[in-house]
């Protein structure tokens, strides 16, 4: 029988590959607004949470949400990195992503910043200037749907592919306390399997046209998740309070579903 641990990076691989596949074929079925936006649902930042707080409790998932919307602002700027590298082929995008999220993530953690003001404050400030960098500098456009077939074979590498890298950032968390476990909650798995994925199969400047609805969907929805995390767990339980924030993360998904498809070029 699984230990709950193991239970819990057989959901995490279940859930992520899934979320991952479902994304990449919906991107080259409908677009990169639809993929993009699939892509940000919360799933391994929800799945993170809700062990953090299975396996200690509520309070410490609670705790872990400090440094998530700071983790989520570099996430936007793992997309500008990769938007702007990938020109040069998608390993170089990615490569320069990974270090620049990986050196701010490291100061963050050394200068023990764990003031959720401060961390919601930098979101803001990140998200909406990563946002205006792909929008007005960068000038990343949507892409259409593609005509691609894809068979079984190419379906179950994009799922055991994504899940594994998905998987690896939860297991990462189990290293350390609540605070590393919102780090690695908020590891861009999603973003790199995506990317990767759809790279391989309609082309580098395809996975670009992903970052901007990528960005809006994951941050906004996780950390509109990761707040009800905060402040229901405490008080309503682990069941209770994760029916309250996926109930939170639905209505925030509308809008930003609403604004991709409206608003965005």
């Amino acid at each position: 029988m699984l230990d709950s641990f193991s239970f819990k990076l057989l959901l995490t691989f279940l859930v992520g590959s899934s979320v991952v596949t479902l994304a990449t074929v919906a991107a080259e079925k409908f677009g990169s607004k639809v993929g993009g936006f699939i892509a940000g649902l919360p799933s391994t930042a929800a799945i993170g949470l809700f062990f953090i707080g299975l396996a200690q409790s509520p309070k410490a998932a609670s705790e872990a949400t400090d440094v998530i919307p700071l983790i989520f602002g570099f996430n936007g700027l793992f997309l500008v990195t990769y938007a702007v590298g990938a020109r040069w082929g998608t390993a170089i995008g990615l490569t320069g992503a990974l270090m620049v999220w990986m050196s701010l993530t490291l100061a963050a953690i050394f200068l023990d910043i764990r003031h959720f003001g401060f961390s919601l404050g930098a979101f803001i400030v990140l998200l909406t200037g990563s946002y205006l960098v792909l929008e007005k500098i960068l000038r990343i456009g949507s892409a259409g749907k593609l005509s691609l077939f894809h068979t079984p074979g190419q379906i179950g590498f994009r799922a055991i592919f994504s899940g594994l890298i998905i998987t690896m950032a939860v297991f990462l968390s189990k290293i350390g306390g609540p605070i590393w476990g919102g780090v690695f909650s908020s590891f861009p798995a999603v973003f790199i399997s995506t990317l990767v994925i759809t790279s391989k199969s309609a082309g580098v400047e395809f996975s670009r046209t992903l970052t901007k609805s990528l960005l809006v969907s994951a941050s906004i929805n996780v950390v509109a998740y990761a707040l009800a995390v905060r402040a229901f767990y405490p008080s309503h339980g682990l069941v209770t309070g994760t029916v309250i924030a996926y109930a939170m993360a639905g209505i925030s998904a509308c809008g930003t579903y609403i604004f991709i498809q409206k608003k965005m070029a």
